[in-house]
């Protein structure tokens, strides 16, 4: 029985936060690599593209609960988050135009587009703060529980209760069907496959005759989407504050480098690898000892490596690891 407890409270604490998490960083780390895949740079604005869609999606959201429109048991916000992936897609294509365009016909170097990035975050950093404020902003409702801790201990007798979030249980749902779909367009589709083509070598995709402002369009248009839905994920499971999206960053970019920068399927093991890591490192173990180890042995403090505080040490810790033995990632990724 304390085994079972252990497990519960495992799952409770660990593992159903940490999916949940890997899940929001999967798709902010999609958006990352696709953009240094085929445009070839590192997008620092990445985070506050995420949160200018949660921004749009909040305020349409806030309208609707204003007229008493609702989705029922569900989150409002998945109503509004049409909205704010089209006004998100509307912000990029006009950024690449005005911006990235004109150093991309340059020719400029990466470091450039670098640099010209966090430029970019910072003009959205501050526009996203001016128009919703530097807050929190709550926005979740409907059912809040799929799964109620006392409704587990009641039906299985146990000292321990399993609580699951529907913010949890959409986040999971909405992240394999997004990543299903992407990986079907990639694959499938013809837009898809220049995009991939484009991605492994731009001359011999141009004498094919791929049109390249196509490419860049459409891999815009898919990282918009991708940042609304991590950021609104996010938000609904968390809260949303604009400094927050800031400091997810370097997570996301620790889980594109170690999966392997500009693969797909490397940004979605680097996400779990990541969101795992945080959880386990800086959950308090104690409960989850007292029920398995034996009388007498039990610790009297948290057991707790590392405070919540330093979560994102654990990110920078393992992507530095990652750069000095394996600088091309799990799964072969380009080479920072």
């Amino acid at each position: 029985m304390d085994f079972l407890n252990a497990l519960v409270a495992l799952a409770n604490f660990v593992l159903i936060p940490g999916i949940t998490y890997g899940s929001q960083l999967a798709l902010g780390a999609l958006g990352v690599t696709l953009i240094y895949g085929i445009l070839r740079f590192s997008n620092f604005a990445h985070g506050d593209t995420m949160a200018f869609g949660t921004m749009v999606t909040i305020l349409v959201t806030w309208g609707f609960q204003a007229m008493g429109i609702s989705a029922g048991p569900l989150p409002t916000a998945l109503l509004a988050l049409p909205f704010g992936i089209l006004a998100t897609m509307a912000l990029v294509l006009l950024t690449d135009k005005a911006v990235y365009g004109f150093y991309r016909h340059q020719k400029a170097k990466p470091v450039v587009l670098v640099m010209v990035s966090l430029g970019v975050m910072f003009m959205m950093n501050g526009l996203v703060r001016f128009i919703i404020g530097p807050g929190d902003q709550r926005f979740a409702d409907g059912e809040r529980f799929i799964m109620k801790a006392r409704a587990f201990k009641q039906m299985t007798g146990l000292r321990e209760g399993l609580a699951i979030k529907t913010s949890q249980g959409i986040t999971v749902i909405t992240a394999i069907i997004v990543v299903a779909a992407l990986f079907w367009f990639l694959n499938k589709t013809r837009t898809g496959k220049s995009m991939r083509a484009y991605s492994d070598n731009e001359d011999l995709a141009l004498l094919s005759g791929i049109n390249p402002d196509r490419v860049v369009m459409y891999t815009w248009l898919i990282v918009a989407a991708l940042a609304t839905i991590a950021g609104t994920l996010y938000g609904l499971d968390k809260s949303f504050k604009p400094f927050t999206y800031f400091q997810l960053l370097l997570p996301i970019f620790a889980a594109a480098i170690v999966g392997g920068l500009g693969n797909p399927l490397g940004a979605i093991a680097g996400g779990f690898v990541i969101a795992l890591s945080e959880v386990t490192v800086t959950y308090a173990w104690k409960k989850v000892l007292n029920y398995t180890m034996p009388d007498g042995l039990e610790p009297s403090g948290l057991a707790q490596l590392m405070s919540t505080d330093y979560k994102f040490a654990v990110s920078f810790t393992i992507l530095v690891i990652v750069l000095l033995f394996k600088p091309t990632g799990i799964f072969k990724g380009k080479a920072v």
